[in-house]
């Protein structure tokens, strides 16, 4: 005869996440933020100093400046943050696979070279529509967020979306990741990831930094890509007009 359930007995449970996504968030240095900050007063004290970069937008903001190595906060920020950030972005998520499942994603047969680095300033009823970039990996550094963007409201946060709509009566959940922008941290994602810019309300402006890096494929025997603390004066290019190099698809 079976034994009624024991409601004391332990039975253990566990909630998996099912096909995850990965997003890589870090803080920049207080000296690197402040730097960057100034670089922003002056670009948007001078806008025509540097190139519009409206045409990279998919939806409106008040003002895009493209930002090229030439600013030394520029050029740390690629070769100190961003591009160590892919690749540590690379490792997690490759370095899980067995050997023979991580292709080109050996090191030796890629490098990471920056494209694009531009500045957006959003201003209220400013938006960014869901979208996506070209290349391998893209990101966002927050510099400046006006006091009445938070949590409790979607006013001007940073959505990654996923491949489902979200609709909480049918349990599609965690489809929608809100993201409150703090001066300082910023993300990288792959580009292919959809994401966008609620518009906010109120005074002043919200700054950000956008960016693209590409993996190029390196050839066997090959010179070894410069680490990535060297100076990326060579390895920028932000001409609208560019020749892209190839990437991986």
């Amino acid at each position: 005869m079976a034994q009624p359930n024991d409601a004391n007995a332990s039975t253990s449970m566990e909630v998996l996440s099912l096909f995850p996504r990965y997003l890589l968030k870090g803080t920049l240095e207080p000296r690197l933020l402040e730097a960057l900050q100034q670089l922003a007063q002056q670009v948007l004290a001078d806008p025509g100093s540097t190139p519009d970069a409206a045409a990279k937008l998919a939806g409106q903001l008040a003002l895009q400046r493209e930002l090229g190595p030439q600013y030394p906060a520029v050029a740390e920020l690629c070769a100190s943050v961003l591009i160590p950030a892919c690749e540590r972005w690379i490792r997690h998520v490759i370095d899980q696979q067995p050997p023979q499942g991580r292709g080109p994603w050996t090191p030796g047969r890629y490098r990471l070279q920056m494209i694009d680095v531009w500045l957006n300033v959003q201003r209220a009823g400013d938006y960014n529509p869901t979208h996506t970039h070209g290349g391998s990996f893209s990101g966002v550094i927050f510099l400046q967020v006006p006091p009445q963007i938070v949590n409790d409201s979607f006013d001007g946060q940073l959505c990654f979306h996923g491949p489902e709509e979200w609709h909480i009566q049918s349990f599609r959940t965690g489809m929608a990741k809100y993201v409150l922008p703090v001066p300082g941290e910023f993300y990288v994602f792959p580009a292919w990831q959809p994401h966008s810019v609620a518009p906010f309300r109120g005074e002043g402006e919200r700054w950000s930094l956008a960016f693209n890096v590409v993996a190029v494929p390196q050839q066997p025997g090959a010179p070894p890509a410069p680490p990535a603390q060297a100076p990326m004066r060579g390895n920028v290019s932000l001409s609208l007009g560019r020749e892209k190099p190839g990437g991986f698809g």
